[in-house]
């Protein structure tokens, strides 16, 4: 009987697993290990680009390309991974009940965008899922056939982070596609931390500033929102922001499958992992992805939930997983380049290199970077079995 690998996700953590697993396979000529993802879809959302419009295009299909590597495809959504039998549990789309098994597992479901018990939250937008961001776009291209009003013109984003600034930067073109030219829109962010950008550091926030200022955004910061409704905002100090579209982008958290895996986790719920992305105090849980609080080097600095590092996450974990059932040697995890591109909407995009986020590329520069990234580089390879195998090689940089 066949070993088994499993892997819960087809996000970029999951997909990377699954091609650098296999990779590795077949470098050593292996038949005697199969290679499983079970997932929602048999396609790439591509998270990153949901705050842009056209959001129902920004996913890519799965299918061939896990034929084409030889790994099995499972559709459905993981409820209980019971490590004593080594069986995971799942509902299928139609609605009927599975159970895997594995000799490995691979959990790799990603986060998911925290909305915490505010009053009247669930008025608010957010482009966490392709359907809550096609939901938006809807949303958006329906303002026309409303009354001109401020409210009306107005959209609220919630949160002055990395999200909360692409999505905000974005607003105007959008707003003026739906509403034309001359619409007299707004575009308010709202950012607890005492200056905009705080997340990002100082280097990069003379662009944020620079930008916002030639968009016409509006920042509120050292403010927190009280409630939301279908009519607009209220702040915790009773200022009232009339807003007919209100997108919340604040906090993200690792799936809850993580909390059925014992283990130290972080702030963000992400489970602990060791140098070849164990889970640890397990023999046989990998991480990767959002859900794995990893090292990326010796200086203390830890993988973020981005795309930049899942992928990276991915292929180590795959490759370590594989490794470890074939009884050869494991990579460690090591990824100590880090780069920022954040888009500004129509003013550019800045991008910036090392952990002190130091500017390297700001407006159309980094905007023809930024496009690359989101277009090209963040996209899975083509069906073509060498290749993809090829390009899951852990020791490619990423960035």
């Amino acid at each position: 009987m066949k070993q088994q690998i499993l892997i819960i996700g087809a996000g970029f953590g999951g997909v990377w697993s699954a091609l650098s697993a296999a990779r590795l396979l077949d470098k050593h000529d292996r038949n005697d290990v199969e290679i499983t993802v079970l997932a929602p879809q048999a396609e790439l959302r591509i998270r990153p680009r949901f705050y842009e419009p056209d959001v129902h295009t920004m996913k890519a299909p799965l299918d061939d390309l896990f034929k084409a590597v030889g790994v099995k495809f499972v559709q459905g959504s993981a409820e209980e991974i019971d490590e004593k039998t080594k069986q995971v549990s799942y509902t299928n789309i139609a609605g009927t009940q599975g159970k895997l098994s594995y000799d490995r597992l691979v959990l790799a479901a990603g986060s998911k965008l925290n909305r915490p018990p505010l009053e009247g939250l669930e008025h608010a937008f957010d482009v966490d899922e392709i359907e809550s961001a096609t939901e938006l776009e809807t949303h958006i291209k329906a303002l026309k056939d409303k009354p001109a009003s401020a409210a009306r013109n107005t959209v609220v984003v919630i949160g002055g982070g990395f999200t909360g600034i692409e999505t905000a930067t974005e607003m105007p073109a959008r707003l003026r596609a739906a509403l034309g030219d001359d619409a007299d829109i707004r575009v308010v962010v709202i950012e607890r931390a005492p200056q905009l950008g705080s997340a990002l550091g100082d280097g990069i926030r003379p662009s944020i500033v620079e930008a916002s200022e030639h968009l016409g955004i509006e920042w509120i910061v050292g403010a927190t929102t009280a409630s939301v409704d279908a009519g607009g905002v209220t702040l915790a100090d009773g200022r009232r922001i009339e807003s007919s579209t209100v997108i919340w982008t604040v906090g993200f958290r690792a799936h809850t499958l993580t909390e059925q895996v014992q283990g130290t986790r972080d702030h963000q719920g992400r489970l602990h992992v060791d140098q070849n992305l164990k889970v640890r105090g397990h023999a046989d849980v990998y991480a990767a992805g959002d859900v794995a609080y990893a090292a990326t080097d010796d200086q203390g600095n830890f993988a973020a939930m981005s795309c930049q590092h899942a992928i990276a996450l991915g292929r180590y974990a795959g490759n370590n997983v594989a490794a470890e059932l074939l009884g050869v040697e494991p990579i460690p995890y090591s990824q100590p380049k880090y780069v920022t591109c954040l888009d500004l909407g129509t003013w550019g995009a800045v991008f910036t290199e090392g952990w002190d986020r130091q500017v390297k590329l700001v407006k159309q520069e980094a905007k023809e970077l930024k496009s690359q990234i989101n277009s090209v580089w963040i996209y899975p390879p083509a069906a073509d079995r060498a290749a993809a195998l090829a390009a899951a090689d852990p020791l490619i940089p990423v960035a």
